[in-house]
């Protein structure tokens, strides 16, 4: 979702990019990006201290703060989708976008696959409202007061960018990349695409989590680029960076200690925990006494097998249930 300003304004810009569920063979594998605009240089902007009034790492007590941090920190089962949720929705709230649903938000989000969607069986026909877990703030509180922080600063968050890549669409493309460390890259520079509009001419610093073990990236970057010039300035085990016009590229293990890095891990988790509450409820309407599941491969083949009949009842196959690899 994109702030009509994004190709007019000439600050900086600075991009983070993160996944969520690139493990699982079951539910959807999510890449997202925010991108904020700056009026300094991007690479002298620290997020984190300029909305250190409002947004912490840590968790809030009493309200004191939003949360953004690497996922995985913010959401836990134990923990449950409080902070997560608050996180990501206050984010929403600064582009003026307020979904009332989980599917309203798919849409806003990750418009580029429709239909996606309703080809799940366990989303179609379904509402999931929002929010599940939290109330938001309510006025002049904490979205407010980070509201009012950018306008101070002259900062804006200009777009959150999605794809939210469903079991069958994951498949198909680990067979036409070969494999699934390649079709995760190829995901990523498609969000990336739209993160970051052709049109933006202005000092631009991108930071993505690393692939996995990939220490090279250009060739997928220079699809991207088209007829400019990627330079590469470093490929290493903890950074691998380059430049293309007057943008800086780094993907970095432990991006999440950027903040746009950090909110775009949090998106990404979100929209994937949302779907697999609507996945587990489809389940379990339908058998009783089933243990939900999160996905991950051990647990997701003790699922496997106890659905097993139902799913052949209902006739569901297993390119749109099963993640392959």
């Amino acid at each position: 979702m994109h702030n009509s300003a994004t190709t007019v304004d000439s600050r900086g810009l600075i991009i983070g990019m993160d996944e969520a569920g690139y493990g699982p063979n079951l539910g959807p594998l999510v890449i997202s990006a925010t991108a904020w605009r700056v009026p300094g240089a991007p690479q002298a902007t620290d997020l984190w201290r300029e909305f250190a009034d409002v947004v912490g790492p840590t968790p809030p007590v009493a309200g004191s703060h939003l949360q953004v941090a690497d996922s995985k920190v913010v959401y836990t089962p134990s923990r449950g989708l409080v902070n997560l949720e608050r996180g990501v929705l206050a984010a929403l709230a600064l582009l003026g976008c307020e979904p009332a649903g989980f599917r309203d938000l798919w849409q806003r989000l990750a418009p580029d696959h429709p239909g996606d969607y309703d080809a799940e069986p366990w989303f179609a026909d379904q509402h999931l409202a929002l929010p599940v877990s939290c109330t938001m703030p309510p006025a002049a509180t904490l979205v407010d007061r980070w509201r009012a922080s950018c306008q101070a600063r002259q900062i804006s968050l200009e777009a959150v960018c999605c794809d939210v890549v469903v079991p069958r669409r994951f498949n198909a493309l680990v067979n036409q990349h070969g494999n699934k460390a390649r079709a995760l890259t190829e995901i990523a520079m498609g969000v990336l695409r739209r993160a970051w509009p052709a049109a933006a001419d202005c000092p631009t610093l991108i930071i993505a989590d690393k692939h996995g073990g990939r220490n090279r990236y250009q060739e997928f970057l220079q699809d991207l680029a088209g007829d400019q010039l990627v330079l590469c300035r470093e490929e290493g085990a903890s950074r691998s960076r380059y430049h293309i016009r007057n943008a800086e590229i780094s993907f970095e293990t432990q991006a999440e200690r950027h903040f746009p890095v950090a909110l775009a891990s949090m998106v990404s988790k979100y929209l994937r925990e949302l779907s697999m509450i609507l996945f587990n409820r489809f389940w379990s309407s339908r058998q009783a006494g089933l243990k939900s599941t999160a996905g991950y491969p051990v647990d997701a083949r003790r699922f496997r097998r106890e659905i097993a009949a139902l799913q052949s009842e209902l006739a569901i196959p297993d390119a749109v249930l099963w993640r392959e690899r």
